[in-house]
């Protein structure tokens, strides 16, 4: 009964002999079905008591799911049953051994921002410059050499600078045994140390697991590995499930080596390959074959499916980002007319900050969409620095951007000092800036708080007065720069850090892009572009349990799966990642997050790129991403802005929005009263060619093509 429902793949996983295991699972092959029914067999098939059974999985939601699941095939409760996340166990553990462990009983775990306000008052305690040693750079250090297993002592200082994180990472380890915390990268690290030190506790738990099994063991860091090395011993049985084509998190410390290496430290261990997919067309499982195949060094596996052949995979080839985004939306218009709700639809991109486009053409067709696992744009934090930052230059009397940007990025102004101008301005029925303005008159500040505020007060009106003559996106450019957020984020590591880089960048762009279009002539254009952006930020996002498109960027989507899947920018230096040029390794790691990617869509994918797109402020000119090159031909469609064209052997495209004729989307058009628009959309063709044109100060129009010129 229990192995009913598998193929014969699946079957041979589950029934495998106690010892180790290296399930070599693809994309949509039923790994979960393959773990849960594993444990199952084991308790009635192996009598291995459910004590001695321990499961990790990298999210809570994996390790309930699996746990109702297993309750459920078993008709038993699971507690006695270790099912939990790394994290989760690691802390079950410590709070059995707090006193072995060193820790008060009631220790408690600090989230990321506790962690980030508890390191910078070390900072500030160590008497050191925020400036040359940011407390998000001091974050991401002190949870890589966590990762890594290292502990203050054990860190080798490349230079001087190193020798300071490292005395700080040393005086946050102090500040959190004095007040009874952890951070999470603590609860391993702790939980690793004790084990190795212990003998006694690690022979109980090696004791204890007689079967550990690990999900998505591509995605572990060499901490999470020794983990599981200490508690496995030599003895107990391991079993670990996980595909080295979707290892897609090596910048947050995940190390694909980790799955190439387990046949040699697991002496004996059988690799079983899923390689039937439940999930996608052959076509898309041919297509994600070829371009995985590309990588080297690879266990080796090749997706297929019992389904339908399905429809070739569509690649588009768009004037500019404006373009792609347009057939985007109107490729959704299609897809709902033909019996496609919008949740089965999702948008995939590698970088956060090619959401802009797209969001504004979905609101301006009126397609609800929700981002999924994040921000819109004009709601993400460096965003609203930026934007509060040119609010204060244009009205010195808002005070809400006064209190956003004020610290922001420090400069030494806290909140003992805010209070003291707020309840100034709130007696004196003052502005936030006029009540600063006059306590620096009167010197109502320590000699280090007035050259803080002065330092601000001086940065904004010379902000001002530079930005006067300036176009509006050299404004906002400027603006970034002169304020610090640039350098302030330029300084945080990582993936994270490089995001907000790239979104700050895309303000530029929206600036550049920007039309006054339905407001008074004589309002400003940063005071339009303001106004445009407060209007995009209030629309408010589709709620989970609608009808709507999912956004998201391509590592968010690992995991998930839609029946359409447009996967946008696929352009060198976009995806792949300019990061990633000249980097052998980085470079495999973008491949197989094209192929997580491609293999997130089960009946239909379009893959787009832009022939020119703004990028870092300016135009920029980019071949298509080689990936869509290591697609074979016949697989694909491809679809160009101007007229329809096909690779060789590859199918005729008959997308209707953008028939032949003199014009097309994206094309800069005439009309003699209107005057100069876009061309957004075109339907039907001859003397019934009707053409929506964007006009800067008009608006959108629909209108005969004979009534436009040729610009």
């Amino acid at each position: 009964m229990i192995l009913n429902s598998l193929n014969p793949a699946q079957q041979e996983a589950v029934q495998a002999p106690l010892g180790h295991q290296l399930i070599l699972a693809g994309a949509g092959s039923g790994k979960t079905r393959v773990l849960t029914h594993r444990i199952v067999w084991l308790v009635e098939k192996e009598n291995i008591s459910p004590f001695n059974i321990l499961a990790v999985t990298f999210t809570n939601k994996a390790a309930n799911e699996m746990r109702s699941r297993i309750e459920s095939m078993l008709s038993m409760p699971t507690k006695a049953m270790w099912i939990g996340t790394f994290h989760g166990l690691s802390h079950r553990f410590l709070r059995s051994h707090w006193q072995e462990a060193g820790l008060p009983q009631s220790f408690q775990i600090l989230d990321s921002d506790d962690q980030f306000r508890m390191i910078r008052r070390v900072i500030h305690a160590l008497n050191l410059d925020e400036d040359r040693f940011p407390p998000k750079e001091a974050q991401w250090f002190i949870n890589g050499q966590k990762e890594e297993g290292r502990e203050p002592h054990q860190v080798e200082p490349r230079d001087i600078a190193g020798q300071m994180f490292i005395r700080i990472y040393q005086a946050y380890q102090e500040a959190c045994q004095r007040a009874g915390v952890m951070d999470f990268a603590d609860l391993l690290l702790k939980t690793c140390k004790l084990l190795q030190t212990n003998a006694t506790l690690r022979a109980h738990y090696q004791a204890r697991f007689r079967c550990l099994l690990v999900d998505e063991f591509q995605d572990t860091n060499n901490l999470q590995y020794e983990w599981l090395k200490l508690l496995a011993g030599e003895n107990n049985a391991v079993m670990i499930v996980g595909d080295d084509d979707q290892s897609i998190y090596g910048w947050r410390g995940a190390r694909i080596e980790n799955i190439h290496c387990f046949s040699k430290d697991f002496p004996g261990a059988k690799i079983i390959r899923l390689e039937q997919n439940y999930r996608s067309t052959s076509v898309i499982l041919e297509a994600a074959n070829a371009l995985i195949s590309k990588n080297s060094g690879r266990l080796g596996k090749n997706l297929w499916t019992e389904g339908k052949t399905g429809d070739p995979i569509t690649i588009y080839a768009g004037f500019n980002e404006t373009d792609e985004a347009f057939f985007i939306v109107n490729r959704i218009r299609d897809l709902r007319q033909n019996s496609y709700s919008l949740r089965q639809i999702a948008i995939l991109y590698r970088s956060n900050a090619q959401s802009r486009v797209i969001e504004e053409a979905l609101m301006q067709f009126g397609i609800p969409y929700r981002v999924y696992g994040g921000l819109r744009y004009f709601e993400r934090a460096e965003i609203k620095d930026a934007l509060a930052y040119l609010r204060l230059l244009t009205n010195l009397s808002d005070d809400p951007a006064f209190e956003r940007i004020v610290n922001t990025p420090p400069r030494g102004i806290g909140d003992r000092t805010l209070t003291t101008i707020r309840e100034y301005a709130k007696a004196s029925g003052l502005t936030l800036w006029q009540a600063l303005e006059q306590l620096l008159e009167q010197k109502q500040f320590t000699t280090r708080t007035e050259t803080a505020l002065l330092s601000f007060v001086n940065l904004i009106k010379t902000m001002i007065e530079r930005t006067l003559a300036l176009e509006l996106h050299k404004q906002v450019e400027y603006v970034l720069y002169a304020s610090g957020l640039i350098d302030h984020y330029r300084k945080e590591k990582g993936e994270k850090g490089l995001t907000r880089m790239e979104n700050l960048e895309e303000l530029v762009n929206a600036a550049h892009q920007f039309t006054q279009e339905g407001v008074p002539d004589e309002m400003s254009p940063i005071a339009a572009f303001l106004a445009y952006a407060a209007l995009e930020s209030g629309d408010v996002q589709a709620e989970v349990y609608d009808d709507c498109v999912q956004l998201m960027t391509l590592h968010s989507a690992k995991g998930l799966e839609f029946p359409v899947v447009f996967l946008a920018g696929c352009e060198e230096e976009l995806f792949p990642h300019y990061l990633s040029m000249g980097d052998p390794k980085a470079l495999e790691e973008e491949r197989r997050l094209c192929y997580v990617g491609v293999t997130r869509a089960m009946h239909k994918l379009y893959m787009s790129y832009a022939e020119v797109r703004r990028m870092h402020g300016k135009e920029a000119y980019h071949r298509p991403s080689r990936f869509l090159h290591e697609i074979p031909v016949e697989l694909v469609e491809e679809i160009r802005f101007r007229t329809k064209v096909s690779r060789p052997q590859a199918m005729m495209s008959t997308y209707q929005p953008e028939p032949e004729g003199r014009f097309h989307v994206g094309q800069e058009v005439r009309h003699r009263v209107f005057g100069d628009g876009i061309v957004l959309d075109i339907e039907g063709d001859g003397d019934d060619m009707k053409v929506t044109v964007r006009f800067p100060k008009l608006g959108t129009k629909v209108l005969i093509a004979s009534y436009l010129t040729e610009k």
